[in-house]
């Protein structure tokens, strides 16, 4: 009787085990068919929602994580949180592997964002008074792209070699600045919340969308577009992943003519596609 029992016992146990080792093999099997994104909610989010049915129907899920900033989507998708981002041009991404020791690469180009100056309290670039102030994102690249932008403009003038995508310029190499403007560094994602309390800034293309703003029709300047494809936004991948197979599909997506048109009658000439 004993014997029966613990007999009944080992092979219920077994049972167990089996069954737990199928389902865990689902698990995997199903996790492979999830792609989770981290993205800033425009128009990186809403780019990547337009490509959920072509994924869906390849058997993929699309889940997208919406960040606010431009720190946690990389802390994310390196501590494997994520399986890709979507929100940053390469010299940032590149700026931060070297910065935090990421090991992130991009698997592609999607779309470009014109950077531009926009007006705040004073409505025009020669109406601008002595000591006026004008805000720029406070991070490296978009930093150097800000001021690029505004010595295009004729506004101040950088250090010799610094009007360049590939150095780092701050307000610390403006050697002109005939109107003594007050350049002031803020978080990217404050720019457009406090563009009404400066007389103008220089806003990134996500956050000036998020705002209402389009570089086509509000902007005061644009960016010269020969930078297209220096500032392409790509989506970013941990190392050895760019050419997995739901990376592959993921990229295929939104390479194609239906996302394509979505950003084209979306965003009218602020988003620009590069495929």
């Amino acid at each position: 009787m004993n014997k029966k029992l613990i007999t009944g016992v080992l092979a219920g146990a077994l049972s167990l085990s089996l069954l737990a080792g199928c389902g865990a093999s689902g698990s995997a099997a199903s996790s492979d068919k999830v792609i989770k994104v981290g993205a800033t909610p425009t128009p990186h989010a809403e780019i990547l929602n337009a490509c959920k049915d072509i994924l869906a129907k390849q058997g993929y899920e699309l889940q997208v994580t919406e960040f606010t900033d431009y720190i946690q989507p990389n802390v994310a998708l390196n501590d494997g949180t994520l399986d890709a981002n979507y929100f940053q041009h390469e010299p940032y991404l590149n700026k931060k592997v070297q910065e935090e020791g990421y090991k992130l690469v991009s698997a592609g180009g999607v779309h470009y964002e014109p950077f531009a100056l926009y007006p705040g309290k004073t409505k025009a670039i020669a109406d601008l008074k002595d000591g006026a102030e004008i805000t720029v994102p406070n991070d490296d690249t978009n930093e150097t792209r800000a001021l690029m932008l505004l010595e295009s403009q004729g506004l101040i003038k950088l250090a010799e070699g610094k009007a360049d995508p590939t150095q780092s310029a701050t307000v610390l190499d403006i050697v002109e600045n005939p109107k003594n403007l007050k350049i002031t560094e803020v978080a990217a994602e404050q720019l457009s919340r406090s563009l009404q309390d400066v007389d103008m800034s220089v806003i990134n293309g996500n956050y000036a969308l998020q705002a209402g703003l389009n570089a086509n029709t509000d902007a005061l300047a644009v960016e010269d577009g020969k930078y297209a494809g220096v500032y392409v936004n790509v989506v970013a991948v941990r190392e050895g992943e760019e050419n997995s197979p739901k990376i592959k599909a993921l990229m295929d997506a939104l390479h194609s003519d239906t996302v394509k048109k979505y950003i084209d009658d979306t965003y009218k000439g602020a988003v620009v596609p590069t495929f």
